[in-house]
């Protein structure tokens, strides 16, 4: 720790720099994970969204510390970011498989967990909020190893990566509010939201391939920050182009206030 501070007395504008850096990759990311979370708890009555997200917020803040401190350790663990990504790809599998119209259950909203018989009988034990906030535990576990690791890669400074980390998660807290509002205001862009729940989703599943090829010139591109770039334009430009569509032409339609 001694040998991180003295690095950073003596160059406090390359450090300052590097803070500055790591800010904007967290906030990156964070721009797709917020995304998910915001699409989580939006089965949740109202005025639970704000507690469901600062438990979120507070699970993501533990376990990026815990991930900074094992970080070596965690590697052993690496199937955890494919599992996440199963379950982000079921989540987005369940919005668009097609439904049967005719039925009295058929929502228009979220997938309706309560029908799933390994949710009924792990998670939903807990009722409706517990469980929708250990399924927000659980991705932020994920997220954390992904987001982790991808700025492990830029320093190996750790007090410019906790400065860099912690910071970046009020970013994710601001942007996942403000999805929130944004989705209740125009209920359209829940099918932006499960198509960067999928894209996000499938992109995890990837570091299987990043696992068992990592030399190969693909899984470099998955790793590089490029590829964090590009998904995070592509998740802000899902949910413009349709937002600024129906702004200008109502399509889709959006109720008028």
């Amino acid at each position: 720790m001694n040998v991180h501070l003295q690095q950073i007395l003596d160059n406090p504008l390359a450090a300052a720099a590097i803070v500055g850096n790591l800010i904007i990759i967290e906030s990156l990311l964070s721009v797709d994970n917020a995304a998910v979370l915001a699409t989580m708890v939006g089965d949740l009555p109202k005025e639970q969204h704000q507690k469901a997200l600062r438990y979120g917020i507070i699970g993501a803040y533990v376990f990026r510390g815990l991930c900074l401190l094992f970080a070596s350790f965690l590697i052993n663990f690496w199937y955890l970011k494919p599992l996440g990504g199963l379950y982000l790809l079921y989540l987005a599998y369940q919005q668009f498989k097609p439904k049967n119209h005719g039925s009295a259950d058929d929502d228009e909203g979220a997938p309706d967990k309560q029908k799933s018989w390994l949710y009924r009988r792990t998670l939903g034990m807990f009722g409706q909020f517990w469980a929708t906030v250990a399924l927000i535990e659980l991705m932020d576990l994920a997220f954390s190893i992904d987001n982790v690791f991808a700025v492990v890669a830029f320093t190996d400074n750790l007090i410019l990566i906790c400065l860099g980390v912690f910071i970046g998660i009020l970013a994710m807290r601001l942007v996942a509010q403000a999805f929130v509002l944004l989705m209740a205001k125009y209920p359209f862009l829940e099918t932006s939201a499960f198509l960067v729940i999928g894209l996000l989703g499938l992109k995890l599943l990837l570091s299987l391939f990043e696992h068992f090829q990592p030399e190969h010139p693909f899984s470099r591109f998955l790793e590089s920050h490029a590829a964090d770039v590009g998904l995070t334009v592509l998740t802000v430009l899902m949910f413009l182009v349709p937002l600024a569509t129906s702004l200008l032409f109502n399509v889709p339609r959006h109720q008028r206030l």
